[in-house]
């Protein structure tokens, strides 16, 4: 893809992320790795439904600016993916309105309820809390980037990626789309995972279609060790609880209530 190209796609990217509700004001951003060494990006305070094609930043893979328009204040945590991940040429981040529930509820994306997020997304962990726009959100991220496609950043919002833009919104819309049946499954009772031998045939599936690779196979993913299946590298992850170190509990009545409320966000 060419650098016109790209412009065209974060436009129409951008204005699709707004549309849906997944960025309101000057929320969110997205990049394009259009070379080894140059990153095509949206602008800062800007927002993404209103952008135009000449208002994008090009920079370098340090971040230093190679044209006269001023990159997201994010743009490191898109770095930081680049870097960490040679085979992703895109990055979505955005705080949609589920998914970003989740990741204000101090909860992962991480139960085996649906078949098709198995095979084309795996779990969503969530990372630790860290200030937008400084290291230590790009640090809380480190150890998830390598073995998962798509992160929920606690008290922040969602981040997904890929081999092109198309399949980085698609991995954030699945994310979205399984937070919000997650959230009204809950309300209804709850949701019932898929049985382990079902669950190992999906992930034989997607590594023989080429969908994810075995890395995905992680130490966050708590159902792939329920189901046999473990990670053949082993990362020692931080603990799945809130920033603070401390479990969130609720009560029965507390967790409906507060998942009914963020149900009505859609």
């Amino acid at each position: 893809m060419d650098e016109s190209q790209a412009r065209k796609l974060i436009c129409e990217i951008g204005r699709l992320l707004y549309e849906r509700s997944y960025v309101v004001s000057s929320d969110g951003n997205v990049s394009i790795r259009l070379g080894e060494n140059t990153v095509l990006a949206t602008p800062t305070m800007t927002c993404k439904g209103r952008m135009t094609e000449d208002s994008l930043a090009l920079t370098d893979m340090d971040g230093k600016p190679l044209s006269d328009k001023r990159a997201s204040s994010e743009l490191e945590m898109h770095l930081l993916i680049y870097k960490m991940r040679p085979d992703v040429k895109a990055v979505c981040h955005a705080h949609p309105p589920h998914g970003t529930a989740f990741a204000v509820a101090g909860l992962a994306i991480d139960q085996p309820i649906l078949s098709e997020v198995i095979l084309t997304l795996g779990c969503v962990p969530l990372t630790s809390y860290g200030t937008p726009s400084t290291n230590e959100l790009t640090e809380a991220m480190k150890p998830y980037v390598e073995h998962h496609n798509a992160l929920l950043m606690a008290n922040h919002g969602a981040v997904a990626y890929g081999d092109d833009l198309w399949q980085a919104f698609d991995r954030l819309e699945t994310l979205e789309h399984t937070a919000r049946i997650a959230i009204l499954a809950k309300a209804l009772g709850g949701a019932n995972d898929l049985p382990q031998e079902a669950i190992e045939k999906l992930i034989n599936i997607r590594e023989k279609a080429g969908y994810l690779k075995s890395n995905a196979r992680c130490q966050a993913c708590g159902y792939l060790h329920d189901a046999g299946i473990t990670c053949d590298l082993q990362v020692e992850y931080p603990s799945k609880a809130s920033s603070n170190g401390a479990k969130i509990s609720f009560t029965r009545e507390e967790l409906i209530e507060l998942l009914s409320q963020a149900a009505k966000l859609g």
